[in-house]
């Protein structure tokens, strides 16, 4: 199967040089691609990692189009105004959404989102807990790919790092690599402002309640955000300043703020997730806390005296 990725960012990157490094004839599509083609790597988003022969960098987004699996790896708050924009393109393909978040203006997922923009595709996500510069590097990494019949994908995909493990449970991968971001901040937050590691296990605990009380409300299975695309990705997301969300979060709790241009898919998840929360009457204390401090409704440490002073009841 020909494959191409379409978003030249850190992680289509990765994935582009992990599929292709075993000799996949694989295309990389960006909007800027010329330093890209002319150093044989992505100096600007994945320094170091020379592209492999089979790696194609191509700026024509029609041609990138014709490949039977498309990648999709644009930012999650693009995803919907992409998909518009080309779908004469990507209508009847395989499209594996590879961002993670809920669209702030729909309260959409990438798979409903790929759903109504373009009606005759087959919708993926791929998720799960993952680095760019640790897939680039060829390091060990296992990831969840959701689809109604993901066999054929799952071999497609699957390299000689990464193994993919398959589910049919859309809505439970897509939700778990969301929410843990909203997770990750305030982890990172708590970090930042010294609370200790006891608040960080905390927070991660209670936060995988949340998306757990969250997913189920809208149909995922538990089994699901048990797995990599849930727990796994909850795990690392937290616990390493190379997880964008964390190191904002971090830095928010420092007093600090990060380089401006810094994707941080977090952000506008927590907003969206608390409005679908609210609307549906679904307790998300730590996500409102998150979405307070962002918007400057609450410090740090009201934030946390909130949080603490809830009502006690059973775990």
């Amino acid at each position: 199967m020909t494959i191409s990725v379409l978003g030249a960012g850190a992680f289509g990157t990765a994935l582009a040089i992990s599929l292709s490094r075993d000799g996949r004839a694989v295309s990389l599509w960006g909007r800027d691609t010329s330093d890209m083609a002319s150093e044989n790597q992505n100096t600007r988003r994945l320094a170091g990692f020379a592209f492999p022969d089979s790696l194609t960098v191509q700026s024509d987004l029609e041609l990138a189009a014709k490949a039977q699996i498309l990648l999709i790896a644009t930012p999650m708050q693009s995803l919907a105004n992409f998909l518009s924009e080309h779908t004469h393109m990507l209508d009847g393909k395989t499209l594996v959404a590879c961002c993670k978040g809920i669209d702030l203006s729909t309260g959409l997922g990438p798979a409903e989102i790929i759903r109504r923009t373009c009606p005759n595709a087959i919708p993926a996500i791929l998720s799960g807990p993952s680095f760019a510069v640790d897939i680039a590097a060829g390091l060990p990494t296992a990831l969840t790919l959701a689809a109604e019949n993901a066999e054929g994908l799952q071999e497609a995909l699957s390299t000689a790092n990464i193994r993919i493990y398959r589910s049919t449970d859309l809505t439970g991968v897509e939700i778990g690599g969301a929410l843990k971001n909203v997770v990750a901040i305030a982890c990172g937050i708590a970090t930042g402002a010294g609370l200790g590691e006891s608040a960080h296990a905390a927070l991660m605990t209670r936060g995988y309640a949340e998306m757990q009380r969250f997913a189920l409300s809208r149909g995922a299975l538990p089994e699901t955000l048990a797995g990599l695309s849930g727990f796994g990705d909850l795990a690392l997301t937290c616990s390493s300043e190379k997880s964008r969300n964390f190191a904002y979060g971090l830095a928010l709790g420092r007093g600090a703020t990060l380089p401006e241009g810094t994707t941080v898919e977090g952000k506008a998840t927590a907003k969206a997730v608390s409005n679908l929360a609210k609307n549906d009457n679904i307790d998300l204390p730590i996500a409102a806390m998150v979405v307070a401090v962002l918007e400057n409704h609450l410090t740090i440490e009201e934030a946390v005296e909130r949080l603490l002073a809830r009502p006690l009841k059973e775990e």
